[in-house]
This record gives structure tokens, C-alpha cells and sequence, in this order.
């Protein structure tokens, strides 16, 4: 009977089954395993590593508008606050509006009607009218043309633009007589209180050439 021949005697390799389902150790495997070179996801860079979480932005306290909200809020405020109108000049107080704007405006409309020398003053006294008996302070506008010859005087009996005005002039003696001044205005304004005054007084021939 004849001997079984041995592959190794033989020469011949024995094939390996280890080698063809072994895994090929050419291309990297993931693990499970962490590395020391890993890095964290939540500190690394996100423009230099994809892998990096992105920082999540905090949520607004309740109650609270975000910063983008409230941003878009801004504009539209400011906007409304430009809207809102000054107040009008004939809403000052009394003697701002007297000192500041009515007497300078006076000033410069009678100029223009050609008298230069008229001097305007503002203070509060007595009515100085003959046979007017009042013990009675009122505020008033005192006017003075040609050296004082001629002199007019505005009467503010209520301290308010709104209220009872009187006129008066004279020429080189007190004057007798009071009259209403724009009494038929309901809304007095400053370019209205301007007009009435210079139009009395050309009334009275007093400016221009007469």
C-alpha cells in the first residue's frame, strides 16, 4: 500500500484561508476608539475643520426682544420721533414769545414800511390813560417814532397772545382812548399780530410818507 505524501515533503505550499479573509491593513479603519489628536467638535474652528459644531446662538430671556428684532425696532422709532412737529412759536411762553419773536419781527416790518427810528420796549405797568383809574399792572408793548412825538402802546390784559389785547397812541400828550385790538381773530399768530399792528398804524398815518 502506498504512503500518503506529505505537502510540506512534497514541496508544495499549503494555501492559506488566513491571508484572503484577513482585512487588507492598506486603507484606514474607523473606530470606536478615541485618539489624543481628535479635536473637539465643539472647540475647534468650524472655517478650518468641517467637522466642528457650530456654536448655537443663546435664545433671548423670555420676555425679551432678540437683537435683531429689536435692531429693526430702531429705525421705524427714530423715524416716528422725527415726524413729530416743534412746538409752534405762538406756543411759548408769553414773554418768550413777546421779547424774542414779536417785538424783533415788529422791528423789522416797520423798518421795511420806511421809519427807522422807532424804538420798541416791553414791560408791565399801569394803563396810562386819562381818567382810566386802575391800580391794575398789565404787560405792554410801548412804541416811539420820531423821537418820541409819536408814541403807541400795545396792552396784553390777560398775559396771554390769546386773550384781550387794546391799543392806544398819542401824539405828544397821554392818550384818551383805548380801542379793541384784533378782536374778530379767533387763533392769533405771530405774522397775524405783525399785520395788525402795522396796518394801525398807517391807519393813523405814521409810517411811509405820510
Amino acid at each position: 500500500m502506498a504512503e500518503e505524501t506529505n505537502h510540506n515533503q512534497a514541496g508544495e505550499v499549503v494555501p492559506s484561508t488566513v491571508e484572503e479573509h484577513a482585512p487588507s491593513t492598506d486603507s484606514p479603519e474607523a473606530t470606536d476608539i478615541p485618539t489624543a489628536n481628535a479635536p473637539d467638535p465643539e472647540a475647534a474652528n468650524p472655517e478650518v475643520n468641517p467637522n466642528a459644531a457650530k456654536a448655537k446662538k443663546p435664545a433671548a430671556p423670555k420676555g425679551e426682544k432678540p437683537a435683531a428684532k429689536e435692531a429693526e425696532d430702531k429705525p421705524a422709532a427714530a423715524k416716528a420721533a422725527k415726524k413729530e412737529k416743534p412746538p409752534a412759536l405762538e406756543d411759548k411762553p408769553f414773554v418768550e414769545f413777546v421779547e424774542q419773536y414779536y417785538l424783533p419781527a415788529l422791528q423789522k416790518a416797520i423798518a421795511q414800511q420806511g421809519v427807522q427810528d422807532v424804538q420798541l420796549s416791553f414791560a408791565k405797568q399801569k394803563l396810562s390813560i386819562v381818567g382810566f383809574d386802575t391800580s391794575e399792572e398789565c404787560w405792554q408793548i410801548l412804541g416811539k417814532l420820531q423821537n418820541g412825538l409819536r408814541q403807541f402802546n400795545l396792552y396784553f390784559l390777560d398775559e396771554d397772545i390769546q386773550g384781550k389785547k387794546v391799543f392806544s397812541c398819542n401824539e405828544g400828550k397821554k392818550p384818551s382812548t383805548l380801542e379793541s385790538f384784533l378782536i374778530d381773530e379767533r387763533k392769533m399768530t405771530l405774522d397775524l399780530m405783525v399785520y395788525g399792528l402795522v396796518q394801525r398804524l398807517n391807519g393813523q398815518k405814521w409810517l411811509g410818507r405820510n
